[in-house]
């Protein structure tokens, strides 16, 4: 009988998630060096598939537990940007399908900004809803950036088209009648919480790509306004832009 060609096996493998006795056996006992190097790709996409999906099922302890207690529209809420130089901080709130599994949720800052993009269409596509909140330089100046956090994320909250019946809130408590727990390090711990991390992270990196546009020299659509040399330099050289936030060192002295 003649054996498929390896460019063959090659597009089986890679629409195939399962392989039943008869396929494997059929793939180890070919000899191509072809064939068995496209079967040891296949079996490590799936060994590290299978380690993102323990991984996630680990990060919904809290919201399994909430909805078996009952709760249907459980939301993460978390910002990004409270600590750059220049720009708003944003924040997500996010309801994601129950029963859906996104493989990579995580904490956005240890991913790469190619997999927050990957990841924030699936979040988007997967959710029951979400919401976005900013608040602005101005805003962190005269209110301080724990403030202006809070309110960019009751903001997220106020843009929600579905209303949560919780809230689980990366390290903070907010002033509303709405149940919640406030989770230390949650973007790391709840995929309802890491997928408003990565929907809050990639919202202000574009936000400060256009600002890069408004206010060009200083760097933005590179350091996303965070103080590397680069944008020091570029303060020093040119002097703070409307977009910098005066009260944080060493802009404020």
């Amino acid at each position: 009988m003649k054996k498929p060609s390896i460019a063959a096996i090659k597009e089986q493998l890679v629409h195939c998630r399962e392989l039943d006795a008869t396929q494997r056996q059929q793939l180890e006992a070919d000899d191509r060096v072809g064939v068995r190097r496209l079967l040891e790709i296949w079996k490590r996409k799936r060994a590290n598939e299978q380690t993102l999906i323990e991984k996630f099922h680990e990060m919904n302890v809290f919201e399994d537990k909430l909805h078996a207690d009952g709760f249907q529209a459980i939301a993460g809420i978390d910002e990004a940007g409270r600590g750059p130089l220049a720009g708003p901080v944003v924040a997500a709130c996010v309801i994601l399908q129950p029963g859906t599994v996104i493989l990579g949720l995580n904490d956005s800052k240890q991913l790469s900004a190619s997999k927050r993009d990957a990841l924030f269409d699936q979040i988007q596509t997967n959710a029951l809803s979400y919401g976005i909140g900013t608040a602005s330089a101005k805003e962190i100046d005269t209110i301080n950036i724990y403030q202006a956090a809070k309110q960019a994320m009751l903001r997220a909250l106020a843009d929600m088209t579905l209303e949560p019946d919780y809230l689980l809130v990366d390290a903070m408590t907010l002033p509303v009648l709405t149940a919640q727990e406030s989770l230390i390090k949650g973007d790391a711990r709840s995929n309802s919480v890491a997928a408003a991390s990565i929907l809050a992270k990639v919202t202000r990196d574009r936000q400060m790509k256009e600002l890069d546009q408004c206010y060009p020299g200083y760097g933005f659509a590179e350091h996303k306004g965070y103080g590397t040399a680069l944008h020091l330099q570029a303060i020093e050289k040119l002097g703070p832009c409307p977009e910098h936030r005066m009260t944080f060192a060493p802009l404020h002295s």
